[in-house]
């Protein structure tokens, strides 16, 4: 098979110009050497859907990610556009299109995003997620020892001393900025690293001999707009009898949790 040209540099992505990018191997997949990881993708969808006709007055409260293939290394686009405009709510998409193997264009990506109008409701904010271990009560995590890609290879993890297979709990960061010379807001990388939770705890042994479990979706949920460089996943993964799984994971920022993803799994065994 012959791989996709990947751009070189830190940054995930090469900007293009009218919303095309360029994958670099800092976005390199975990499953095929020759398709992106959904972590940066949906990072980098999120980026183009905030700098869709932004609305200061709203916020992203909810991202739902459906993947619908493979999602090609190399260059690609995004398009956005409002679904259903409105005062106080609104739905924005985006589609991320790449060329398939005859080199026909396809949508490899569809993501939503509601934005909702925000008030002070800190009178009577709770929340009941628990927190974390902090970052310095974590140690050093190889991650990269688990999982191949240029991906997992750019992410700096720490690991919670009850962190074990099936039920994960772990900081995540990146040196590596999103976007090729440009500023991207801190909860945008943050939502950049989300889809990682999904290796984290691994029930089984990925690859050959052992199984595939990917995902076909993310859901993200976010009941406070987070901050900082650092993402906490406090997840579960669940597998069922009939080759369907779910990983399901409370997420954190280092001032506590701030919202929950969810990812339904297709899994496999792998000869």
């Amino acid at each position: 098979m012959n791989l996709p040209e990947l751009a070189g540099g830190d940054s995930y992505y090469v900007p293009l110009g009218d919303g095309r990018y360029q994958s670099t191997i800092h976005a390199q997949g975990a499953w095929n050497p020759h398709e992106q990881h959904m972590a940066p993708a949906s990072g980098l969808m999120v980026h183009e859907l905030a700098q869709h006709d932004p609305r200061p007055e709203l916020r992203m409260a909810r991202l739902s990610f459906e993947i619908l293939g493979l999602i090609p290394g190399g260059e690609f686009s995004i398009r956005c556009e409002t679904i259903r405009p409105g005062k106080t709510i609104e739905l924005v998409q985006a589609e991320l299109l790449a060329p398939d193997a005859k080199g026909v264009e396809r949508v490899a990506i569809r993501a939503s995003a509601w934005r909702l109008i925000m008030t002070d409701t800190s009178a009577i904010a709770a929340v009941e997620d628990e927190p974390m271990p902090p970052l310095e009560e974590c140690d050093p995590f190889d991650v990269a020892s688990l999982w191949p890609g240029g991906y997992i290879a750019s992410l700096d993890v720490r690991v919670a001393r009850h962190h074990r297979r099936g039920n994960g709990c772990v900081w995540v960061s990146t040196r590596h900025p999103l976007i090729e010379g440009e500023e991207t807001p801190e909860w945008i990388r943050l939502m950049g690293l989300v889809d990682t939770t999904n290796g984290i705890a691994a029930r089984e042994k990925p690859g050959p001999g052992g199984y595939a479990w990917p995902n076909t979706d993310l859901q993200i949920h976010l009941y406070r707009q987070p901050s900082g460089t650092w993402l906490g996943l406090d997840n579960s993964v669940s597998f069922g009898t009939d080759g369907i799984g779910l990983t399901s994971t409370v997420l954190h920022d280092l001032h506590g949790p701030f919202g929950r993803a969810e990812q339904i799994l297709t899994i496999r065994a792998v000869g």
